[in-house]
């Protein structure tokens, strides 16, 4: 299993946004559709919820499954 290390929700999105233009996606962070410090992602057709704060391996994940990224492409 591939560990992605230390990640907040603004690397995440940097990420996901690098992403997005390697695979031809429409990417698109909105922060004020969320409660607190959290905003809403959207990747293609999927969406996702991405918090500012530091992001755990369980959270990390479900998150992916969210945006339907394999850790390894990510």
């Amino acid at each position: 299993m591939l560990d992605l290390g230390p990640m907040n929700g603004v690397e995440f999105v940097r990420r996901a946004r690098r992403y997005a233009k390697k695979s031809g996606l429409s990417c698109h962070f909105n922060p004020s559709v969320g409660k607190g410090s959290h905003g809403r992602l959207h990747l293609g057709g999927r969406i996702t919820t991405v918090p500012r704060k530091e992001l755990g391996k369980g959270l990390l994940s479900a998150m992916l499954k969210d945006l339907e990224i394999d850790k390894e492409d990510f």
